[in-house]
């Protein structure tokens, strides 16, 4: 399966927990007591301390911990040599005070020799938390080497933390996580189109029709049915009803739906909420920069300063090498989006999430619907803002130009070729400002899927950039070529699927893809026979694209398909690559229809996949693009129907878009948007998608939750679980063309 790698191991033990407040119990026959001495009542022993003072406690452990230390673990106390067998479940407890008030501790069950790993984490504010904190985790390892450690340094003033009745109880009960979702009518939080589809989900154990109502702000009724029984869906084993109010197309606000003595969350019947998250979800980027300080009056609350420009405690990106082996000279890779809720930069993810954004205004500027002008100069309100460039190229520069710095200079070995990614030599830990971050910084391999990545976008940026800077495209469609060439000369240049260690692999083990998306991007930039040729004669040309996924960072045939499908051109045979594509659509159609959630989407066995809601997103965008093509007004529907998912008509009742809807994800995993962590940090802004569903759950904390889960509820919205709940720069670019699209649909 090609996802994104991430399994979060850090030298410093700081990452990844399973953690869920429980209420304390008695000890049973069963329960074994991992930690000695954890009540100080004879001294400190065996408890060590690193960088703190000790001093006299009554029967705590009392610590003075300096100001001015950079990191977490730099001033610390532990135990070694705790004892975990995998699978059992742990209660860990302990009682502790900070003066002055509002300090916080990291708390960390993990690893006591290389490579740290972590497997329980919590930071509890101290005194305003409360003062005894407790937590039960299920451990993923065996072994006798385990350690907990309580972190207290990174902070500018010192302060004095006391410690007192810790205790690790292993053999206690796990917790069933019972998620709360809330009314079981599921509706699209945010808004229907007014001549739009307009459908909602009711969870019921009744097996015949029900009658429904559609209800104004004020409690009067404008519309009624009979809900349509659907049987037992198996992407949630939910018994479930479908209603149906298409009919109705008054707009409104705060409307709600009323069936089986359920009442629905509020929504709107409009078009404004679109207008708005079209903007948003494109605003997501300008806080992901690297390389930039944010300013808080263009993103109040979310000022920043720059990450990684060479200024302690970063080691920078200003001039970095590669790993050990891989190559002797350094490059400057300032500037680029940081991927997702790391500091890492990836060649592969940024390509795919280029090419959806400028794809988003290419689509504005050549579709019956489109509205290019809504993506115009002003619009996002970036630094860049005013200088006659429509914004959402403005802020797509910023990851190109990280792009054209990737490839491998002229007299190197594999020049032209793109280094595959940069990051962090190891695993940092969550909160961790960009600009806090000490690790070393490190170029990765270069492969061909990444070259093949900065060909396309760069021959697409060529196209879209000549109307505003003539230079920037004959720069990037040059680059564009010289990747080609170094691709073709160099075909089979892979990604190590174990390089995982301080970011991402991203690798990707077949670039047949690849070659036919750069060839089409320098074809429909060009017009060169050379890509003509390649396209028509590549395996994929003829290929059947559409299947349960559509297209990700690691699937980029279909991007090729629908452009040559939308952009002018005159490829021979065209309209068989139109036809693929309303072919294509009319499978997604069929899903969808079949689907009690009315979304395009329904792997195999009904595992969710990591990053499932962008997946369904993607998936919408092909019947979208269908759309384009021929007017069909079902393809339309389709495409506006699958955004009902993401914003609140799904098993959980949430919407996986921060800050759209009455119940909406919140705790996104990032090591900046990190206020479930720090209240000092912000939450993720408004318009951020979640990862979603994702039947592998494989960070700790959801395996700790989510074990047996079904489809659609392998999610949890908390900081922890990296594998549901990452937000990433691909999966904001699905959100983003899809917002523009629906909102073009007024």
């Amino acid at each position: 399966m090609n996802i994104r790698r991430t399994a979060l191991l850090s030298l410093t033990a700081l990452l990844t927990a399973g953690l869920t407040a429980v209420p304390a119990g008695p000890a049973g026959a069963d329960e074994v007591e991992q930690i000695r001495n954890g009540t100080f009542d004879s001294g400190a022993d065996p408890w060590w301390t690193n960088n703190v003072t000790t001093v006299p406690a009554d029967g705590r452990l009392c610590a003075d911990v300096p100001g001015g230390t950079a990191n977490r673990w730099d001033a610390a106390v532990g135990q070694n040599d705790v004892t975990l067998v995998k699978g059992e479940s742990y209660r860990f407890r302990f009682t502790a005070t900070g003066a002055p008030e509002g300090n916080s501790v990291r708390a960390v069950v993990g690893l006591q020799v290389p490579p740290y790993d972590t497997y329980h984490e919590v930071t509890p504010q101290l005194s305003v938390s409360g003062n005894t904190y407790t937590y039960t985790f299920a451990s993923p390892v065996d072994t006798a080497q385990g350690q907990v450690a309580f972190q207290l340094g990174g902070g500018e003033d010192p302060w004095r933390f006391c410690l007192d009745d810790v205790s690790l109880l292993g053999g206690v009960p796990p917790e069933r996580y019972e998620p709360d979702t809330g009314p079981r009518v599921r509706v699209n939080q945010v808004a229907y189109l007014p001549r739009g589809p307009k459908n909602a989900t009711l969870v019921t154990d009744a097996t015949v029709r029900l009658p429904w109502q559609l209800k104004d702000a004020s409690g009067a009724v404008v519309a009624r049915g009979w809900t349509v029984p659907r049987g037992v869906d198996p992407s949630s084993g939910q018994n479930v009803h479908t209603i149906r109010f298409s009919d109705h197309r008054g707009a409104g606000e705060g409307l709600t739906l009323v069936a089986d003595g359920e009442t629905s969350r509020p929504f709107d019947i409009g078009t404004a909420a679109y207008e708005k998250l079209r903007l948003d979800a494109a605003k997501f980027y300008y806080t992901q920069r690297s390389g930039i300080a944010i300013r808080d009056d263009l993103r109040p609350g979310y000022g920043r300063e720059a990450g990684h420009v060479d200024i302690a405690p970063n080691q920078g990106d200003g001039n970095v090498p590669c790993q050990p082996g891989v190559c002797d000279y350094t490059l400057d890779v300032t500037g680029g989006w940081y991927d997702a809720g790391d500091h890492g930069k990836y060649v592969v993810n940024g390509g795919i999430s280029v090419w959806q954004l400028l794809s988003t205004y290419e689509r504005a500027r050549h579709a019956r619907t489109g509205q290019a002008e809504k993506l115009d100069d002003g619009t996002l309100n970036i630094p860049e803002s005013g200088n006659n460039v429509p914004d959402i190229l403005d802020e797509t520069r910023w990851e190109l130009d990280f792009l054209l710095k990737m490839q491998v200079p002229d007299g190197e070995p594999l020049a032209g070729m793109a280094h595959h990614k940069i990051h962090d030599e190891r695993w940092t830990g969550l909160p961790l400002m960009p600009s806090d971050d000490p690790q070393k910084r490190e170029l990765h391999p270069p492969t061909t899927a990444a070259t093949l990545n900065l060909a396309a976008t760069a021959a697409q940026a060529a196209r879209l950039y000549k109307p505003y800077d003539p230079r920037f495209a004959a720069t990037a469609l040059a680059a564009a070529r010289k990747a080609w060439a170094a691709a073709l000369a160099h075909p089979d240049v892979l990604a190590s699927e174990s390089d995982g260690i301080g970011g991402g692999t991203y690798a990707d083990r077949d670039v047949t893809d690849e070659f036919y998306w750069a060839a089409t991007e320098l074809y429909l930039t060009t017009g060169g026979k050379e890509f003509q040729d390649h396209i028509l004669n590549s395996p994929v040309h003829g290929a059947d694209l559409f299947g349960p996924i559509s297209f990700d960072w690691a699937r980029t045939a279909v991007p090729a398909r629908l452009d040559l499908a939308t952009v002018p051109n005159r490829l021979p045979g065209r309209d068989k690559v139109r036809q693929s594509v309303r072919e294509g659509a009319d499978r997604y159609l069929a899903t969808l229809k079949g689907h009690a959630y009315g979304m395009p989407y329904a792997p195999e066995g009904h595992r969710y996949d990591w990053g499932s809601t962008h997946q369904i997103l993607n998936n919408a965008v092909v019947l979208a693009t269908a759309y384009d093509i021929t007017g069909g007004s079902k393809y339309r529907d389709g495409a506006v129907e699958s955004m009902d998912y993401v914003l609140g008509r799904n098993a959980l009742n949430i919407s996986y878009v921060t800050g759209y809807g009455e119940v909406s994800a919140q705790n996104q995993h990032s090591r900046w948007y990190a206020r479930q962590l720090d209240p000092e940090l912000p939450p993720p802004p408004a318009g951020s998608l979640s990862g979603g569903p994702n039947s592998s759950i494989q960070d700790p904390f959801a395996q700790s939750r989510l074990q047996g889960c079904t489809g659609q509820f392998c999610y949890i919205d908390d900081i922890q679980s990296w594998s549901t709940n990452e937000l990433t720069i691909n999966w904001n670019s699905a959100l983003t063309w899809m917002a523009s699209f629906v909102a073009d649909q007024d």
